[in-house]
């Protein structure tokens, strides 16, 4: 399970750094294969641990190829897979065609989401959330699944 926010800056070469607290969950789980690819919703992207990923292009690729939306998703999330390794440093090399598409520059934010992660650059992410919390301070009414949820 991986969740919390992540400050991270990106090398020149474009590598990030792992924090450590999920380094040891990404070797056991994957063996520090990953699998990056963009979200189709936001410009940010979308780091699977590889097992995860499977499981989830599976489903993608089980989808009607004649119809027009399952199509483009099928082209946007599996055409922009990258698989990705842990080096030795704990760090991932994101590709530079990635790395465009969500704005990322030299300060990310590694967003967890449970059996995955987002990448965002920080200043898109913080605006992101700024219109979020702004939502819910305007009392923008919420899906009924999360209506009978105590926090």
């Amino acid at each position: 399970m991986f969740r919390g926010v992540n400050q991270i800056n990106l090398d020149a070469k474009g590598r990030m750094a792992v924090p450590s607290r999920y380094r040891d969950r990404l070797v056991d789980c994957c063996g520090g294969q990953l699998v990056a690819t963009i979200d189709t919703e936001e410009r940010c992207l979308l780091l699977y641990p590889l097992p995860e990923w499977e499981e989830i292009q599976e489903k993608i690729e089980s989808l009607p190829s004649f119809n027009p939306a399952a199509r483009r998703i099928q082209r946007l999330l599996i055409g922009h897979a990258t698989d990705l390794d842990l080096d030795g440093s704990s760090r991932v090399l994101l590709p530079a065609p990635l790395r465009e598409y969500a704005e990322l520059d030299k300060k990310v934010v590694l967003l967890g989401q449970g059996q995955k992660f987002e990448i965002w650059s920080e200043e898109r992410w913080l605006a992101t959330r700024d219109s979020y919390l702004a939502l819910a301070e305007e009392g923008t009414a919420l899906p009924d699944e999360l209506l009978n949820l105590s926090l």
